[in-house]
């Protein structure tokens, strides 16, 4: 089985939403990456009314389910960078994506708006690769 459909699992990380303006962190679930060796989130912007706000994307790890204790990923464990996975107010309707190969079971991804006064629209999904076991059934989440 060389095939995507067959090897990955897809996992909401952000629902869709209008984080509104202000500066609040959009946080995403927690992921579970047991039985998964590879994550990759993917973000995707819609409309960010704001001229002159930044969002800066932060990968976490930890090995609490709760991610109590959590630490930012060591950068030798993105693929990537959280720099070129954040965006700026003119990155309306772009997709941006960071990859997680560490060793820590959970992962969360947060992006935090600075100098926003505008609507922000942004959405991303998790994508759990290299499974122990395949074909991978599609879990609903």
């Amino acid at each position: 089985m060389r095939d995507l459909h067959n090897n990955v699992q897809v996992k909401r990380a952000i629902s869709p939403v209008n984080a509104g303006s202000g500066d609040t962190p959009i946080v995403s679930q927690i992921i579970d990456r047991l039985g998964y060796d590879t994550l990759e989130f993917v973000i995707a912007t819609g409309s960010l009314a704001d001229a002159n706000a930044t969002f800066t994307a932060l990968v976490e790890e930890s090995d609490d389910s709760a991610l109590s204790g959590g630490t930012a990923v060591a950068d030798a464990d993105l693929l990537g960078t959280e720099v070129t996975a954040s965006f700026a107010f003119g990155d309306d309707d772009e997709v941006r994506k960071i990859g997680y190969v560490g060793n820590k079971r959970y992962v969360r991804l947060t992006i935090t708006p600075a100098g926003n006064t505008g609507d922000v629209y942004v959405a991303a999904l998790a994508l759990l690769g290299n499974p122990d076991m395949a074909p991978v059934t599609q879990a609903a989440s």
